[in-house]
């Protein structure tokens, strides 16, 4: 029974092995492939998010700047937020962009004069929501303190309507106008804080064929040992 199951198992991270790279494979050529319209908010309810995560779009729209909200954030640039707000799109559809990290300390104020005026054109990468919070704490919208980019949630708090189940890491911002910036210290805040873009983490696990070669290992060694205990049978 020991050899069948760990066999078993063997075959099954193998499967998995396979599974990952045609994975990792998908998604390389979704980042690097020429931005398309968001798909219809039907096709990303439910599972449809994840199956499309890391599609490269474009985005036509306006932003509105007043509904930001800032995410926390840890980032190879250090601690801070991921600049969140939402984008009327042409067609009249609301969607979440994650404009870009800014450092602790930025207020949101001075996050939600960044975003430009006017009409803008978003280039992204299509993400799922995280709903909830993270793994560590939960979103906690009464005192607007976010850890995870809930979608929903955020809309909720800003009492903006309902919007896609997806949210987009920009890559690059097309036209709109410069806001004036919100002084601070005798200073205009936003010139000086510009949400950093481009930093989404495309990470997967690949430890398929290592775990395949220890459940193998196992089963081989439940040969040998069952072979030993018949011959001294």
């Amino acid at each position: 029974m020991a050899v069948a199951v760990f066999a078993a198992l063997g075959v099954w991270q193998v499967q998995r092995l396979h599974w990952k790279h045609a994975l990792i494979a998908r998604v390389d050529a979704r980042v690097h492939a020429a931005p398309v319209g968001v798909p219809a908010n039907a096709r990303l309810a439910g599972a449809g998010a994840k199956e499309l995560e890391y599609l490269r779009v474009r985005l036509p729209g306006v932003y509105q700047g007043e509904a930001t909200a800032l995410v926390r954030a840890a980032t190879a640039l250090g601690t801070g937020y991921w600049t969140m707000t939402p984008l009327r799109l042409d067609d009249g559809r609301q969607v979440w962009i994650n404009r870009g990290f800014v450092p602790e300390g930025t207020k949101r104020a001075v996050a939600a004069a960044s975003a430009p005026a006017g009409r803008v054109a978003v280039i992204g990468l299509m993400r799922s929501d995280e709903a909830g919070g993270s793994l560590l704490q939960a979103n906690r919208p009464q005192d607007d303190r976010w850890y995870s980019r809930d979608v929903a949630a955020m809309a909720r708090a800003r009492g903006i309507g309902a919007v896609a189940p997806v949210f987009v890491d920009a890559q690059v911002e097309q036209g709109g106008v410069e806001q004036g910036g919100v002084e601070q210290g005798g200073q205009a805040a936003s010139a000086r804080v510009r949400p950093v873009p481009g930093l989404t983490q495309i990470s997967f696990p690949d430890n398929h064929l290592m775990y395949a070669l220890t459940w193998f290992a196992m089963a081989l060694l439940s040969a040998f040992g069952l072979a030993y205990i018949w011959r001294r049978a």
